[in-house]
């Protein structure tokens, strides 16, 4: 009688955090600016932005194994297409010029994908981080030599997106549309990561071959989830590039990339609100430190991420939650699952 009971017992599902980090940070990010001044307005949408680049990356690594240093590429490549459009072709509308940008994201993210992950060969994760690496260093070194685009100087005093007659200035309109993009991708990501796509992925983060010897077709399923991700960058790169006025050859390039990869580890890999919590740690922490130690701050800053990756490897969201919510399950709900097993084991 005890062993079944001590079995049930070990079976019973676990209180979830998750959600609730979800919820309260959703509803502070509703509420902030009536309390908030102009500055932290404009600041929170840049994170919101910059959440949603890491979202992207932690898609591609934490849920696909793919170590992309091309996340910044999509991004800048996308606010370079949309700024043009904008001064050259004088479009300002959002509802052109985000799925614009979301397009440029997909197509430069699919052709990338064609050359580093579908080829013959299935390709390590070196010469994935090294290609995507090479052609962000690329791209970023042509915008910078080419006239057209503002080599080193980019394309500044872009005009305000449009929505009809109102214009959508940098402040609460800018700041909810933001918000309301980045709930919407990370709801339908969430429910991505839950499907039987998201089933897949998990197998192969877990075991690449075991998938293939089942049938999958394990490159063709991270070319989906790569290209997806460069959909979300791409979106991420035309909302910033109009929020800061401005694109330039550092939005391109794979310091920005190396930096969303620090976001997804502060906050935790694999979890998808540990991107978000990430880049809003980072990126305050680097104001604040900037402020009180204007020539040391980066040194603090990379010792505390160091520190963080040595000693919780988990990121921020693992002081939080067990490795088993973190994770995620599948299948039979943990009740039936505790069900069966006493069935199993009767007394």
């Amino acid at each position: 009688m005890s062993q079944s009971t001590e079995l049930s017992t070990s079976s019973l599902p676990l209180r979830k955090v998750i959600p609730w980090v979800e919820l309260g940070l959703l509803a502070t990010s509703l509420i902030l600016p009536v309390f908030a001044d102009d500055f932290w307005t404009l600041f929170l949408t840049r994170v919101f932005i910059l959440g949603l680049l890491a979202l992207s990356f932690d898609l591609v690594w934490g849920y696909a194994g793919i170590l992309s240093f091309s996340q910044a590429l999509f991004f800048g490549m996308a606010g370079y297409c949309t700024a043009l459009l904008a001064t050259e072709a004088g479009i300002t509308s959002v509802l052109v010029l985000l799925p614009v940008a979301g397009l440029v994201g997909l197509i430069v993210s699919l052709i990338l994908a064609f050359i580093v992950i579908l080829g013959r060969r299935v390709p390590t994760t070196v010469f994935v981080a090294l290609g995507t690496l090479t052609g962000s260093y690329v791209v970023e070194r042509l915008a910078r030599g080419w006239s057209y685009v503002g080599g080193q100087n980019g394309i500044p005093s872009l005009p305000r997106l449009t929505l009809g007659n109102h214009e959508i200035a940098e402040g609460v309109w800018f700041y909810y549309m933001a918000l309301a993009i980045l709930l919407g991708i990370y709801v339908a990501l969430k429910f991505l990561t839950r499907s039987q796509l998201g089933l897949v992925l998990a197998g192969i983060r877990q075991h690449e071959t075991r998938i293939t010897f089942f049938g999958y077709r394990v490159q063709h399923v991270k070319g989906i989830v790569f290209a997806l991700a460069g959909l979300i960058a791409g979106l991420a790169g035309g909302m910033y590039a109009f929020h800061e006025g401005y694109v330039g050859p550092g939005q391109l390039s794979p310091v920005l990339s190396t930096q969303v990869v620090l976001y997804v580890l502060f906050g935790g890999v694999g979890t998808l609100i540990g991107a978000v919590i990430g880049a809003g740690m980072i990126e305050y922490l680097s104001f604040m430190l900037s402020q009180e130690y204007q020539r040391l701050w980066p040194i603090i800053l990379g010792l505390l991420l160091l520190v963080i990756v040595m000693f919780r490897p988990t990121g921020l969201i693992g002081f939080l939650v067990s490795d088993r919510e973190r994770i995620g399950s599948f299948g039979r709900p943990d009740d039936a699952a505790a069900k069966n097993d006493t069935d199993k084991n009767p007394a």
